[in-house]
């Protein structure tokens, strides 16, 4: 059978099929020498002695490896109106990482029930009027274009601290905070558990119990592809004069052009910069 692994812990896996059920599982040695399995993985598996049996992990689409999951459908980027503030420099950020990593960012903007200041409601709008999907909730309100959001998705949330990532989900499933709980006490009880990766159903959909992309680590991000990973910048990309074009001194940019017809919001180009210029720095140092 083709199923998921939806939860590790230690060397003990659970798999989910095609049909919705669960079973408990081990891995073939051959298995072993692959990559490390994680959460999200697709496997082939089947009965033998009455035992499940995982013989092959298969190729996967993505792997993040804070939190360990692969196949990931997108990531919910949390951000609140208060407490704290709403930033777009994060929000870029992060959803550089995500586009990077080939998953597809959503941003989530909590609170809104508190009222929202002028200057981040605008912030919110260029969000809204450019290709990134955007979904504003409000505190203890279950949100069904949310939830049709996680239906039939892998996902993974990530954002500020305090933003309201697991108010969120225990909003939308309330079960999701005991399962999390008796999962603590459970680790918590097991000296010799060393692993523990799990996704959770939350409206029909499977989400990662961690936060991902906690680390804004851009080391891994080339100059030449970050334009790549700029959702809004998409439309444009190969259309300069330069092939070579990183839309900063070219001439000729069509990346410039459209931020200079209001097509492309100037504070996404110049947080662009700002990662950009952080790549060429680090680059220089390693010279």
């Amino acid at each position: 059978m083709i199923a998921r692994i939806v939860r590790i812990v230690s060397k003990e896996y659970t798999l989910l099929d095609e049909d919705g059920n669960r079973h408990d599982a081990i891995l073939m040695g051959k298995v072993r020498r692959q990559d490390a399995p994680c959460a999200g993985d697709i496997v082939d598996a089947s009965y033998e002695s009455g035992r499940c049996v995982v013989h092959k992990i298969m190729p996967r689409k993505n792997h993040l490896y804070r939190p360990p999951v692969s196949n990931v459908d997108q990531a919910l980027i949390v951000m609140s109106v208060h407490d704290p503030e709403f930033s777009h420099v994060l929000v870029d950020r992060l959803s550089i990482l995500i586009m990077k990593a080939g998953i597809q960012p959503v941003l989530v903007v909590t609170k809104c029930d508190l009222g929202i200041p002028e200057e981040t409601e605008n912030w919110i709008r260029e969000y809204e009027q450019g290709p990134m999907q955007v979904i504003r909730t409000q505190i203890g309100v279950k949100d069904e274009n949310l939830s049709n959001v996680l239906r039939g998705r892998i996902s993974v949330l990530t954002g500020q601290s305090g933003a309201g990532k697991s108010t969120l989900l225990n909003t939308l499933e309330p079960s999701f905070h005991l399962q999390t709980q008796e999962i603590s006490k459970a680790l918590g009880r097991g000296k010799h558990t060393t692993r523990h990766n799990e996704l959770h159903g939350v409206c029909g959909g499977l989400v990662a119990d961690t936060p991902g992309f906690s680390s804004l680590d851009f080391s891994h991000v080339n100059a030449g592809e970050l334009d790549e990973c700029v959702i809004d910048f998409l439309p444009y990309i190969g259309k300069c004069r330069f092939n070579d074009c990183v839309h900063q001194n070219e001439p000729d940019c069509a990346i410039k052009e459209a931020v200079a017809q209001g097509l492309i919001p100037q504070v996404r180009y110049q947080n662009y910069l700002g990662v950009l210029e952080m790549i060429q720095n680090r680059k220089e140092k390693y010279l």
